[in-house]
């Protein structure tokens, strides 16, 4: 028989029920620890490879390039709105251009007709020669002679545009000076260049107290003294 104590002497055992022990919970530091590791991370991968963030002066030089930006695309929708409308107040004109040249082609047409008519008209010239000299109105009135003279050039047959002449055209006046006396007188000579027809006219001074009665007409080829086409027509004296 013992004297001692018969209790089981207490050994702890993994699953048995033992008593916490007081501070901060283990589990509570690594939840701690793993927020400052994260968050750490987080803005080490932010600052290494994300986009840089921009200081205040930065910011408003943005903002300030943003709205030149605006204003400047603004400017360029107002200038291409202006050159629409330029483009399409052009071509408005060029439609009225277009019908204005077709409405000047006809008359000219028409007018190239009347005037192929009246030259149809006109008497020819009694010499036969082309360029013929086919009217002139001469006057005399206050010393000078008033001249109007219309020169044409006939078609050959088969020709339908007329070659250009130069030349030169030349009046020569006869009459009488105070004494009686016959005299001829040069009264122009100037440069010529026609088409299918030319009205040359002008003035001549007169000798004084010359009494001019007629006027001789001569038309010269260009580089040659030889005399193409002439014509004496008696002259008009108005009083």
């Amino acid at each position: 028989m013992s004297f001692g104590s018969n209790r089981p002497t207490f050994k702890p055992t993994p699953y048995g029920y033992t008593r916490r022990s007081r501070g901060i919970p283990r589990w509570l530091l690594l939840l701690i620890t793993g927020i400052v590791l994260g968050a750490g991370g987080v803005l080490f991968l932010q600052r290494s490879y994300g986009p840089q963030r921009l200081t205040v002066e930065q910011s408003e030089q943005l903002r300030m390039d943003l709205n030149t930006t605006n204003l400047e695309n603004q400017r360029l929708n107002n200038e291409a709105k202006t050159i629409r409308q330029d483009i399409s107040q052009i071509k408005e004109s060029q439609a009225a251009q277009d019908v204005r040249m077709q409405q000047l082609r006809k008359q000219t047409a028409d007018m190239e007709a009347g005037v192929a008519n009246l030259i149809a008209a006109i008497p020819p010239d009694p010499r036969g020669t082309t360029p013929g000299i086919r009217y002139a109105d001469l006057t005399v009135q206050n010393g000078q002679l008033d001249y109007q003279i219309l020169l044409i050039q006939d078609l050959a047959e088969g020709q339908t545009e007329t070659p250009n002449l130069r030349g030169e055209i030349k009046l020569v006046g006869v009459g009488t000076y105070p004494n009686g006396n016959t005299g001829y007188v040069d009264l122009i000579a100037q440069p010529l260049e026609m088409g299918r027809y030319i009205v040359v006219s002008g003035q001549a001074d007169l000798p004084k107290a010359y009494r001019l009665r007629q006027v001789t007409i001569q038309v010269v080829g260009e580089g040659s003294d030889t005399v193409i086409a002439t014509r004496t027509l008696r002259v008009t004296t108005v009083k």
